[in-house]
């Protein structure tokens, strides 16, 4: 029996700026080749030749590792050159200084590492002279990987790998764009609010409701943007209002209510997403934001431009494949709560969601009669729902389910002590600020408003554990679908199939048609390993995760 060979470490390539050191005019990169804690070489290259470098370099698949994926990838794609594989240093610095993991053997961090922040699209020129605040990137890659060593916690690893993954599909989605018709769009906001109107005034149609919502309160000269004004009216017409929302107004019984949630609805479409958006953020059949990684403290993305994340339903008619192409759109059915029983082992729960709808699973297994009622006390599970009907089912839940349940509560708890929790792969939770723990002086009413203070964090952190170990399982679905789908684009032929949109749970790939049914598969088989990364191999206490996949020429196709 031959012994096994341990892995070669890997081989990291480390991209430092140097300013205008005479060599050219732009400046230039040092490449360090860095190999565990041993420095191999140092190369100059100079900055107009370094696409080219790193093409070159890439099929020996070193990891490239640099300060921040935003302010080095997007030149890179825009030259025409992929990688597959880096290190940022900017995110894995700020996992491992948040993860109850990592944070130990971190030791001091330092200020410029923790001041780095993602760069500005199109925020200038790679090579400006800046110096970045005096950044080390070889000496920070040598403190994170021994923080990770003394971790030793395989999840931490993966997560810190897949955040990397993610950087590179973020900068490689915005590269690409979303396909986006301009006219389709234009046809919706004509269907919907009439015809584009002079700048300054409103579209045919919201004229329309605001004579409307005029008539209703006897208010002719109503301006119904201003909240103020309009909650006057409503006082005026008798209705008790303390506020303006939509949920206020669908309550009242009163001819105002109907023209009023219209109007709302058709100006909130038109602020976000009406032709002044169409004119500014759809270029050349492609509407391109700027996704963030870990924009959101559970670890999910946010996008910064253009209401990426929040499409609404009338305009993914517009989201249409190019000529000859085609979406493949993939969403993950109840996500979260199957997060939740595979963390927390529970066995039952796994089970009902095994093959087909969790909540119908629940309900044939006889915990809850109701569909409904299954969902209701899962979100109020995850989410700290302890009131009415919705603390009924937890409870009820909370006993055929004990593992998942006691998984929350015990979150819900420690948030509520002031701790950080973390989620499977070791993201931890920031800590409350403030006195929130220490009412100032006896007076009942400031120990009252710690308390709130703390069951308000307890909920947070009750969700943080199980919406953060989703966004994982996102992540490395996602890290994962992209190198494959980079190898299914060998056989495309007139294009390679690649991800142009990630919403939480659900992706889109755009594909050449001939490949689409195979950039399906992909997908389904993806999610699965995805599983098996996080929970194991298939048992009874892992959950699977059934994926809703539509091919079509456009998004609103998908259902």
């Amino acid at each position: 029996m031959v012994d096994a060979v341990p892995p070669a470490p890997p081989r990291h390539l480390v991209l430092v700026r140097r300013p205008d050191d005479g060599v050219d005019e732009l400046g230039g990169v040092d490449v360090v080749e860095q190999v565990g804690s041993a420095t191999l070489s140092t190369t100059h290259v100079a900055a107009a030749d370094l696409p080219g470098w790193v093409a070159a370099q890439e099929p020996s698949r070193p990891r490239w590792t640099w300060d921040c994926t935003t302010r080095w990838y997007p030149d890179l794609l825009r030259a025409g050159v992929r990688v597959a594989r880096c290190w940022d240093l900017r995110l894995t610095h700020d996992l491992l200084r948040g993860s109850p993991l990592a944070a130990p053997a971190v030791g001091a961090t330092s200020g410029a590492w923790d001041a780095l922040r993602a760069a500005a699209p199109d925020g200038g020129a790679l090579f400006d002279g800046e110096d970045l605040l005096g950044l080390d990137p070889v000496a920070e890659l040598r403190r994170q990987q021994d923080a990770l060593r003394a971790a030793d916690h395989r999840g931490l690893g993966l997560l810190v790998a897949a955040e990397s993954a993610g950087a590179l599909v973020a900068a490689e989605m915005t590269s690409a764009g979303l396909p986006w018709r301009a006219d389709v769009h234009a046809q919706v906001l004509t269907g919907l609010l009439g015809p584009r109107p002079p700048a300054g005034r409103r579209p045919v149609v919201l004229e329309r409701l605001v004579e409307q919502v005029r008539d209703a309160l006897g208010a002719p000269g109503l301006n119904p943007d201003s909240p103020g004004a309009l909650l006057g009216a409503l006082h005026a017409a008798g209705l008790p209002v303390e506020d303006t929302r939509s949920w206020t107004v669908e309550r009242l019984d009163h001819p105002v209510a109907e023209p009023l949630l219209a109007y709302k609805k058709l100006a909130r479409l038109l602020s976000a997403n009406g032709w002044q958006w169409l004119d500014t953020w759809v270029q050349d059949g492609r509407f391109r934001t700027d996704f963030l990684v870990g924009g959101v403290v559970t670890g999910r993305w946010s996008a910064r431009g253009g209401g990426a994340l929040m499409v609404p339903a009338p305009l993914r008619a517009a989201v249409v494949a190019d000529e000859g192409w085609r979406l493949v759109v993939a969403d993950a059915a109840q996500l979260e709560p199957r997060v939740l029983a595979g963390m927390s082992g529970d066995r039952a729960m796994a089970a009902a969601g095994r093959g087909r709808d969790l909540y119908e699973g629940m309900v044939a297994s006889g915990a809850v009669a109701t569909r409904a009622e299954a969902k209701g006390g899962i979100i109020g599970a995850m989410y700290g729902g302890t009131r009415g009907e919705s603390g009924r089912m937890v409870e009820r839940l909370g006993r055929r389910y004990p593992a998942a349940f006691a998984l929350v509560e015990d979150a819900a708890r420690a948030g509520e002590r002031g701790e950080v929790v973390r989620t499977l792969l070791g993201r931890g939770s920031p800590a409350p600020t403030g006195t929130w723990t220490e009412p100032a002086g006896e007076e009942h009413r400031a120990e009252e408003a710690a308390g709130q203070a703390r069951r308000a964090w307890g909920r947070f952190t009750r969700n943080f554990v199980v919406q953060g170990t989703a966004a994982e399982w996102a992540l490395c679905w996602m890290a994962l679908l992209r190198d494959r789908l980079w190898q299914a684009g060998q056989a495309a032929g007139g294009g390679r199939p690649h991800l142009v949109m990630f919403l939480h749970d659900e992706v889109l790939v755009h594909t050449p048609e001939t490949v689409a049914d195979d950039v399906a598969v992909l997908v389904r088989e993806t999610a699965a390993e995805a599983g098996r990364l996080l929970f194991g191999d298939p048992h009874d206490a892992a959950p699977d995760f059934p994926l809703d996949v539509a091919v079509v020429r456009s998004w609103a196709d998908a259902g």
